[in-house]
């Protein structure tokens, strides 16, 4: 199954996140910002660095959403690609990650659409059938 799903909403995104543990739920997400946001041309691999980083939030839900806006701070801000995310801890208040990252280069890289910030609008995550599920709608 894919780990996300994309839904229709006015002028806006809607992604669906699934993760069979929490933090695989998150890791998904990083990742889904990134293939929707970015196409990788051929070529040869850019250099990876990692970052550490520590995100807090009052619950589950606003955790994700710091997250995620970390997510694309990297990526508007510093021009960095996630390409991969690996949760050390997640808490119900604080997560800490070490994300791979790579430079957008347009030479390497396009943009398929831009997301512009995380929302709360219809924001929830939840645990369903020992599963679990997040959604998340992005200004476009």
């Amino acid at each position: 199954m894919k780990p996300y799903i994309l839904f229709e909403h006015t002028a806006d995104i809607g992604m669906e996140i699934y993760g069979e543990t929490q933090k695989e739920l998150f890791q998904n997400a990083a990742w889904a910002v990134m293939d929707v946001m970015i196409k990788k041309k051929n070529g040869r691999p850019l250099p990876e660095q990692t970052r550490a980083i520590e995100i807090e939030g009052t619950d589950a839900a606003d955790l994700l959403v710091n997250f995620l806006r970390e997510i694309l701070y990297l990526f508007n801000g510093r021009k960095v690609i996630v390409e991969a995310c690996n949760i050390k801890t997640i808490q119900s208040q604080k997560i800490e990650a070490i994300l791979t990252e790579i430079p957008f280069d347009q030479r390497k890289h396009a943009i398929k659409r831009e997301l512009k910030a995380v929302t709360y609008h219809l924001l929830s995550v939840t645990k369903e059938n020992k599963k679990w599920k997040a959604r998340v709608v992005f200004d476009v």
